[in-house]
């Protein structure tokens, strides 16, 4: 980390006073903001992104699409759930004072405007914007004869073949319409018999949604390389269905997007076999549940929007309009694109100083008694414990390193995991097989109920079980989220114990993406915490104690809690109470009242909530001591660090879970407190260049609005990103 560091201790000028809100009223709704609607305003901010002219090009069409896929997910599973809750009469209220139904109207208020803002932006200011570069995404009725002709071609060879129109009529019920499926609503007309029928083409996603055009044979190749033209695919459909429909007139089409409940129930007590119960879970989800959106271009003629909207059971608010181009999560395909120029500068993660000597990967692991074998554990077993930071640290040349070294080490016994989303190509899965061949002890919990991971998990399970690892799927009632692994190793006379506790999955494809913390560390205590958690894990326990983590749902609740009014005591008797938290999302009641109990007897408080945040700071009384930011960029803020200034004796903790009641009382999670000094000022620093980011950060308002922090106009840009980025590469 760089030389100097600013303590987070310092960050804050000394509290104000005012009258304080009464103990009682402290969880009063008015005192809390709505969970769904704080989540469209990190997916706004997300958005803005892409609105934002100091983003590349291309990064902006990357937001676009990440936007509408964070959507997909929100509609799939969160409305879903409301729609559920109003079927089934639920009255209970939110912290905020919100019904169901309340719920569900304000979304759609809310999200409706910020829809159309988005489709219109990419219309508008970015396709032109593409245009200017090179990259040309046309509609059909703008393409000459020769493009047209080549799309006839491709249509013909490539398309035709797989369509299946399905047509509506009394012998044709109203077909299936899959999930996040893009169709074309079709309207025909049989010249004999002067009828309108009604048809649905389904857009396949198994061809390329973006058609690419050859370029003129008479351009340079440099040129050539820098152009790219193309058309999107249901176009191509829409003016071919002559094909599909011989002998009928086209009278009208229309695309059109849906989206269903995805969500998985799985009544884990009565499921003898929660791995089959799972699979047939997902097979429904495949099927899909009820249809919870659809978009729907504004050109859609009334009479096709109301017979769509009556087959698939919805209401006008269920309905959002498109000005141009449906399904904007697509946009991703064009990162592939050759245009360096056009999007952030690469990043390479580096290897931490203290790994480099013998960062090697290609060394023979499989030869007993070389250097090589030991050389990582005794890296920590003499010098101390490690702190990754991902993505500026390599997750190959660290956690993989670590894992992959234990499973050809000959002096290590067992080695002991939980995975709660990896990887399809998984090299930490290959290690750990490769690991049970090699005749050591491996136990993995594989996660089976990780949304949307589900099959991924249930495959990497089975071929685990197959080379003879021990997997179990974790406890009925509860996900197992921590992110924790251990190596047990024979040395001399003793065992010893290799730790690593994360904030991340240990998924090298988003190591490099989300911005995640790791310890390695052989620390007595900590391992025979861990031993007990993996032993409550794997088999019959009901630990209650740990050493040194705390672990949910057992400790973590109370002892957070505890932390808290720890500063809460030490600024009643006159001292200072200080705490900074960094975490997705701060969404539990009880922990959020507590803050409020620390802002009145003035705890100056710093929370970096990437996402949804139920707190609302800065209102005199209850929480003028505290201050929400949050930081988006080009990695995902995915680490939980949490400090506390203990009147000068610091305390620093990381781990896997945010302050919300799924992690605290439904999910098994585990933080470690981080007792060497040097890496606990490391944290801090971390929490510093945050608190101090004035290009990524946005700063929560009491009202509920984000404003986007700025630099002066003569001060210089500080992203956090950028910075540690830099940091990474000085060291």
């Amino acid at each position: 980390m760089a030389k100097t560091k600013k303590p987070v201790s310092d960050s804050l000028s000394k509290s104000t006073k005012a009258s304080p809100v009464k103990a009682e009223a402290l969880q009063q709704p008015q005192h809390y903001f709505n969970r769904e609607l704080s989540w469209l305003e990190f997916n706004y901010r997300v958005l803005y992104e892409a609105l934002d002219e100091r983003t590349p090009l291309l990064e902006r069409l990357k937001f676009m699409a990440i936007v509408s896929s964070n959507l997909d997910e929100f509609f799939m599973v969160r409305v879903a759930g409301l729609k559920q809750q109003v079927k089934a009469e639920v009255r209970k209220l939110t912290p905020d004072g919100r019904t169901p139904q309340q719920q569900l109207n304000d979304i759609s208020d809310r999200l409706h405007p910020v829809f159309a803002e988005q489709h219109q932006h990419f219309q508008t200011i970015l396709r032109p914007l593409l245009a200017d570069q090179g990259i040309h995404l046309l509609d059909y009725i703008d393409l000459n004869q020769e493009q047209r002709a080549y799309l006839q071609s491709y249509f013909e060879e490539k398309i035709f073949p797989v369509l299946t129109p399905l047509a509506v009529d009394p012998g044709h019920p109203f077909p299936f319409i899959s999930n996040l499926s893009l169709n074309l609503a079709v309207v025909v007309k049989d010249p004999e018999i002067d009828q309108e029928h009604f048809a649905r083409v389904k857009v396949p996603k198994v061809l390329p949604r973006f058609i690419k055009l050859p370029q003129d044979p008479d351009s340079n190749s440099n040129q050539e390389s820098l152009t790219w033209i193309g058309v999107p695919l249901e176009q191509v459909i829409a003016h071919n269905l002559e094909a599909l429909f011989p002998g009928m007139n086209i009278q009208e089409y229309h695309p059109f997007r849906i989206t269903r409940n995805a969500d998985i129930a799985v009544e884990e007590d009565e499921a003898d076999d929660l791995l089959l119960a799972i699979e047939q879970e997902l097979r429904k989800r495949r099927w899909g549940g009820s249809v919870v959106r659809m978009e729907v271009p504004s050109t859609l003629s009334p009479e096709v929007r109301d017979m769509l909207m009556r087959e698939l059971s919805l209401g006008p608010e269920d309905v959002y309009d498109v000005e141009g181009l449906l399904g904007l999560g697509d946009l991703m395909s064009f990162m592939g694109l050759p245009r360096p120029d056009l999007k952030d500068i690469p990043w390479t993660p580096v290897i931490p100083p203290r790994l480099q000597r013998f960062s090697d990967l290609d060394f023979d692991l499989s030869q007993s008694g070389t250097e090589a074998d030991g050389d990582l554990f005794t890296e920590i077993r003499e010098r101390g414990d490690v702190l990754f930071h991902h993505p500026y640290h390599s997750f190959t040349a660290t956690v993989q390193h670590f894992i992959t070294t234990a499973a050809h080490d000959p002096d290590v016994l067992a080695i002991k995991m939980t995975l709660y989303r990896t990887s399809g190509d998984s090299p930490i899965i290959h290690s750990l097989i490769d690991a049970a061949e090699n005749g050591k002890q491996v136990a993995v919990l594989v996660e089976l109920k990780a949304r949307f991971d589900e099959e991924n998990n249930i495959l990497w399970a089975r071929k685990l079980e197959q080379a003879g690892v021990h997997v179990v799927y974790g406890l009925v009632g509860l996900k197992t989220h921590t992110k924790i692994s251990m190596v047990v190793r024979q040395e001399r006379q003793h065992i010893r114990r290799y730790v690593h506790i994360g904030t991340g999955n240990y998924n090298p494809k988003t190591a490099k993406l989300y911005t995640d913390l790791g310890l390695l560390t052989c620390n007595d205590a900590i391992g025979a915490d861990l031993t007990d958690l993996f032993n409550h894990l794997t088999g019959y326990s009901r630990q209650r104690s740990y050493r040194k983590l705390l672990v949910a749902p057992v400790n973590m609740r109370d002892r957070m809690e505890a932390l808290i009014r720890q500063e809460i005591n030490h600024a009643k008797q006159g001292g200072t109470g200080r705490i900074v938290a960094k975490m997705n999302a701060l969404v539990d009641p009880s922990l959020i009242a507590t803050l409020y109990e620390a802002s009145q007897v003035g705890v100056q408080i710093d929370l970096i909530v990437r996402g949804i945040c139920c707190l609302r700071p800065g209102i005199e009384g209850l929480s003028e001591n505290i201050r929400v930011i949050s930081v988006i960029g080009r990695f995902l803020e995915h680490s939980r660090i949490f400090y506390f200034y203990n009147e000068g004796q610091e305390r620093v903790f990381i781990g896997s879970a945010d302050w919300m009641p799924r992690n605290l009382n439904r999910r098994v999670e585990a933080v470690v407190p981080v007792e060497d000094s040097v890496i606990a000022k490391d944290l801090q620093e971390i929490l510093g260049i945050m608190l101090s980011d004035n290009r990524q950060a946005w700063e929560l308002q009491p009202d509920g609005s984000y404003r986007q922090r700025r630099p002066s106009e003569d001060g210089v840009a500080q992203g956090s990103h950028e910075i540690l980025m830099q940091m990474a590469r000085d060291n």
